[in-house]
């Protein structure tokens, strides 16, 4: 039986293109900067998203924590929106890793209100911790893979900026936010101070990120890399596929787009479940679950038994994602899948 996953887009193989790539690749000591491989794709990451300098880490996780530890100090407070990642799935790392508090202010679909956020930001009083960074999401994962609309990620770092607070974007999936929009990424994340974006996830590489911002930034920021273990010497047989990834790759996420929509439009059609469309707007697919014979773990198992692989992400919500492994015959059968098993109900 064929698996079809949808669980996440982690879960992309390397194109051959990539593995050529990563048997030939040049190498050197990256801890020294020596590896010429892993310097051609700190380059070409930092030309793309219009920054003076990027880094190179292992997991985007990584990435955001080296981003956050490098812009604050202890006993700072980071504001992100309630549902962001850096705050619910990154292991508390703001506070274990910068000693940081978090100011969690809700959004909508993942965009915080300009002025919500002005008014999250602390007053300057003995009593109360300084606020030392603005993290955004873009695309946001809780949302179903909203995009934050270019003028929010605009207007919400100019409040930040006004008040000498730099802004941080966790933009793992940035190049989807592109896509979609049909906007250059530069442009994107022109209004932030540092991004760090995922090449293991749409993009298909098999591990790795890029942190990116002032070539200032980038070097304190290496230090702090090292500090969190991701010095990775001869890095440059994973930065290989980083670059196919950035040449070959990009375009081609409006694909998953479409498959994405066609999934949601499908299930969206089957008694027992429900998507808000409007949220479709990349790669990931929130469906609800309005069937109460289901509860969201239990629809999970019946669909592995049928070969279809997705996660809970509630106790009645399941959260799709579509890659570059999964193709639009796999959409229908999936589509099949599930309307047998919402129909047959809990066996």
């Amino acid at each position: 039986m064929k698996l079809i996953d949808l669980r996440s887009d982690t879960v992309t193989k390397p194109t051959p293109e990539m593995r050529r790539a990563m048997y030939e690749a040049e190498v050197g000591d990256d801890v020294y900067g020596e590896d010429p491989t892993v310097n051609r794709l700190q380059e070409r990451a930092a030309e793309m998203l219009g920054k003076e300098a990027a880094l190179f880490v292992p997991t985007g996780t990584q990435g955001n924590q080296v981003a956050i530890l490098t812009h604050t100090r202890r006993g700072q407070e980071v504001i992100v929106e309630a549902e962001a990642h850096v705050y619910i799935y990154e292991v508390g790392g703001i506070a274990a890793l910068s000693g940081c508090q978090v100011k969690p202010v809700p959004g909508v679909n993942g965009a915080m209100d300009p002025a919500a956020v002005e008014a999250a930001i602390r007053a300057d009083n003995v009593h109360y911790p300084r606020t030392g960074l603005v993290c955004l999401e873009n695309t946001h994962n809780r949302s179903g893979g909203c995009v934050l609309p270019p003028e929010n990620v605009a207007a919400v770092a100019e409040v930040a900026h006004r008040h000498g607070i730099p802004v941080h974007l966790d933009g793992a999936r940035i190049f989807n936010a592109a896509v979609a929009l049909g906007r250059p990424v530069a442009e994107l994340v022109a209004p932030v101070d540092s991004v760090m974006f995922c090449l293991s996830k749409g993009l298909a590489a098999p591990v790795g990120s890029l942190l990116v911002g002032s070539r200032d930034f980038i070097a304190e920021a290496r230090r702090n890399r090292k500090l969190l273990g991701g010095g990775m010497r001869q890095a440059g047989v994973l930065a290989a596929a980083g670059l196919v990834a950035l040449e070959l790759m990009v375009d081609r996420l409006a694909d998953d787009h479409a498959n994405a929509r066609r999934l949601a439009e499908g299930i969206a059609n089957i008694p027992g479940l429900a998507v808000n469309m409007e949220t479709v707007q990349t790669n990931m697919v929130a469906v609800e679950i309005t069937d109460p014979r289901w509860t969201a773990p239990a629809l999970v198992q019946a669909l592995r038994a049928e070969g279809v692989l997705c996660n809970d992400t509630g106790p009645r919500r399941i959260r799709l994602v579509t890659h570059k492994d999964v193709t639009a015959a796999d959409v229908e059968l999936a589509l099949d899948a599930f309307a047998r098993v919402v129909k047959a109900g809990p066996q």
